[in-house]
């Protein structure tokens, strides 16, 4: 059935997922208004309805939410604030153009396409309060090196949105990200894609794609230092343990300690030939244990950016209760207020002292 034509109480005989793999409305869910909404806003164009009686075994059907679930579900239901939404137009023109950037470095157009990605992004999160963006859908011929750079620049120019910089810096750390990984195209695809663990000597070409990188767009003469240096230092930590320089936080440009934190983060949660993805859980995690490592303001931006668990989907409480996400805190990603589908209980996982041993699963 059409997303447009869902009415509230049908149910969804499809499990929705977001991009990350976590299960928005699972099915066998009794669609609600704010669910209803959800799908139109992640563009879904239809989805399956179940109708008549069958014999599904109970157990794998979504629990039903209770009387005074429904009640504070209602109450204490706070919107996530809006992602950004690209068209399918727009989609198209950033897929056909970060592939002839990395493809043809040299190309005539390479500033024009460049400006004009990260133009189109801009006009996307200046649309609304953008947290995110869902890109999963781009049909390009790599499925990490150019999603991956749009991922990070979308996400580098939100938190640096979010930390209050300038509208030219803002679209400036935009081409950083696009750029960050030019230098890839210059890196041997069989060490590149390499399924196994490298060697020293591979891992020491692969390390030089941060300098490759600097070189390709600084020739150019058409892109202004700190974007340069910010491809140049994405690979630099705080404590001087990074590449290609080793230089510590005094040396590193603004715009590379925002690149790093969104690389690190995006990389963890992309599957690789080599290895497999990491949970948006884990990966926050793993992001916050690097404080010596990463820019403490930079990282807290990123932290109270990124949505790990959407209001309105289901998740499951480590005391064995399913539950729904009812509000996110900028200040405890891995923590939103939850409700129990069945006891209604709320539990406010950043606040509440008694909610202290219970994590979402």
């Amino acid at each position: 059935m059409r997303t447009r034509d869902l009415r509230k109480g049908m149910r969804i005989d499809q499990e929705i997922k977001n991009s990350w793999g976590h299960s928005l409305i699972v099915r066998g869910s009794y669609l609600d208004e704010y669910q209803i909404e959800a799908l139109k806003k992640l563009n879904i164009n239809g989805v399956y309805i179940r109708e008549g009686e069958d014999d599904e075994d109970p157990s794998s059907v979504a629990e039903p939410a209770s009387a005074i679930a429904k009640n504070n579900i209602a109450k204490y239901r706070e919107a996530d604030p809006a992602k950004v939404s690209l068209s399918v137009s727009v989609k198209k023109r950033i897929s056909e153009g970060i592939q002839h950037l990395y493809s043809d470095t040299n190309n005539p157009h390479f500033s024009q396409t460049t400006t004009t990605i990260t133009s189109d992004l801009m006009r996307a999160i200046d649309d609304n309060a953008a947290v995110a963006v869902d890109i999963s859908v781009l049909k390009t011929s790599d499925e990490y090196t150019f999603k991956h750079s749009v991922d990070v620049a979308t996400m580098s120019m939100i938190v640096a949105k979010n930390m209050q910089m300038s509208q030219q810096d803002v679209y400036n750390i935009g081409i950083a990200g696009l750029l960050h990984d030019m230098g890839k195209s210059k890196i041997p695809l069989n060490i590149l894609n390499k399924p196994g663990r490298l060697t020293d000597d591979e891992f020491a070409i692969i390390k030089e794609h941060s300098l490759l990188g600097y070189r390709i767009i600084k020739e150019k003469n058409e892109f202004n230092d700190s974007i340069c240096f910010a491809v140049l230092q994405h690979h630099e930590k705080m404590n001087g343990s990074g590449y290609p320089m080793g230089v510590g936080s005094d040396k590193i440009v603004p715009y590379a300690k925002i690149l790093s934190v969104v690389d690190v983060y995006d990389a963890l949660v992309t599957e690789r030939p080599y290895k497999k993805a990491f949970s948006q859980r884990t990966a926050v995690e793993m992001v916050m244990s690097m404080s010596g490592e990463l820019d403490i303001t930079a990282m807290r931006s990123f932290l109270s950016s990124v949505i790990l668990y959407p209001v309105d989907s289901t998740v499951e409480l480590s005391n064995g209760e399913k539950a729904r996400v009812v509000k996110n805190s900028a200040l405890s990603v891995l923590r939103p207020t939850v409700v129990g589908l069945q006891s209604g209980r709320v539990y406010n996982l950043a606040e509440d002292f008694s909610c202290a041993n219970i994590v979402i699963l």
